[in-house]
């Protein structure tokens, strides 16, 4: 047991006790409403959906055909796992009937070695017909839905084109646990115009709501997208933290997420040719290994 913070292997073990569990990333063709036009254009400033989608994942085949192909990646070199079928890429709750949606994620909950399922979502794209639905099947197969919030400050949700309010965020965390669903927010350190505090603010905010987990990681300045425009354009406030600030930065969050909560992880890996700042060249274990390491450190 990590005894500094709860980690993602705990909190997989408390969900799925006696279990080892990988996550398979599915692309089911959804889009964004920052993107299509319902409520903006371009999507987030710093996303490039390619930087974290996995080869096996294409839209192009069916739910059940990317799990098979991505348990025949993992299969491999863990002949015991099982796996979570997670919906990761752009808005998974958004663009479809919710007639559709239910079918979809029940058709992953039911397939062969998968124990669970994780939708990645927006806190605007969470009505309360689906989220009903989503109670029905975490009745039989645990559902984890992991919430985009980016960050508390609603200025800083404008200027990165996330068009939703911390407040949406708070609304829709308390719609899921009130129906017992687990939920998990994703927090960007480094965005334009915050600083540490900022961060740390959030952090605390966060923790305050009924959440099991968080991810957090580091702004990315990455190749296709608008920040990288504006970053060399010197049209936004962007300054990419050092290896050495972010681990202090990290310590720091430790500190003030309580036990009950898992810190799922910290970084964000995206290829390396893909990335233009910050290049720190590390994988997550290495940043984790590097964490570890400073929080051993006396006081």
């Amino acid at each position: 047991m990590n005894p500094y913070f709860k980690d993602f292997s705990e909190y997989m073990q408390e969900v799925f006790p006696g279990i080892k569990v990988q996550k398979l990333s599915i692309d089911a063709g959804f889009t964004c409403p920052n993107r299509d036009g319902s409520i903006g254009t371009g999507g987030c400033i710093y996303c490039n959906n390619a930087s974290f989608t996995p080869g096996y994942c294409s839209p192009k085949d069916s739910v059940e055909t990317q799990i098979f192909k991505g348990k025949e990646f993992f299969r491999r070199k863990y002949p015991e796992m099982k796996y979570l079928a997670y919906f990761q890429s752009y808005t998974n709750t958004f663009g479809k009937s919710v007639a559709s949606l239910a079918k979809m994620y029940r058709e992953a909950a039911d397939s062969e070695d998968v124990v669970g399922i994780v939708i990645g979502t927006r806190p605007d794209c969470l009505p309360n017909e689906l989220i009903d639905h989503l109670s029905d099947i975490n009745e039989e197969t645990p559902v984890i839905v992991e919430i985009g919030a980016e960050t508390s400050f609603d200025d800083t949700l404008q200027l990165i084109n996330r068009n939703h309010t911390w407040t949406d965020v708070e609304d829709a965390v308390r719609r899921l646990n009130s129906r017992g669903i687990r939920v998990g927010l994703h927090l960007i350190a480094g965005l334009p115009g915050e600083n540490e505090e900022s961060v740390l603010e959030t952090v605390n905010k966060a923790c305050k709501l009924p959440i099991e987990s968080i991810k957090m990681h580091q702004l990315q300045i990455v190749k296709g997208t608008p920040l990288l425009s504006k970053f060399e354009r010197g049209d936004i406030d962007v300054t990419p933290f050092t290896l050495e600030e972010y681990l202090d930065l990290s310590v720091r969050i430790v500190k003030i997420v309580p036990r009950h909560i898992c810190i799922e992880r910290f970084l964000a890996s995206s290829p390396s040719d893909m990335v233009v700042a910050p290049k720190w060249g590390l994988k997550n274990y290495q940043f984790s290994n590097l964490l570890m390491n400073r929080l051993r450190q006396p006081i």
